[in-house]
């Protein structure tokens, strides 16, 4: 089965990333070598969230006009950051995956949808 780690930025890892990016970054290099020698890791993305701020669209509850806001849907304080997908066995085990994250973002883990 096919999850979904969703990687949330904080303020502590754009602080760490700001710090030293290299050293954050041979730890997310390393973690992935790792899933990918277990044969866990199918591919992922990050987002750029440092020099192209995101713009987000809403629409008003009838459904018919969209508002466009500058900035994450959920405000500053945390911005989705990128994905990584995982194959595990269950849900479970892809918390287990996520819960060796080298980095302090914080994660959700999804279930990945596959059409019937």
């Amino acid at each position: 089965m096919k999850f979904a780690i969703v990687i949330i930025e904080n303020a502590e890892s754009r602080r760490q990333i700001q710090e030293d990016r290299s050293t954050y970054r041979k730890r997310i290099e390393g973690w992935m070598g790792q899933q990918g020698q277990a044969g866990v890791l199918v591919g992922g993305e990050a987002f750029e969230t440092e020099t192209v701020a995101p713009v987000t669209v809403r629409r008003e509850a009838d459904g018919t006009t969209p508002q466009v806001i500058e900035g994450p849907f959920a405000g500053d304080a945390e911005t989705l950051g990128g994905y990584i997908i995982v194959e595990a066995a269950d849900r479970d085990a892809a918390v287990e995956i996520a819960k060796t994250w080298p980095n302090p973002e914080t994660l959700e883990v999804r279930p990945l949808w596959t059409a019937a």
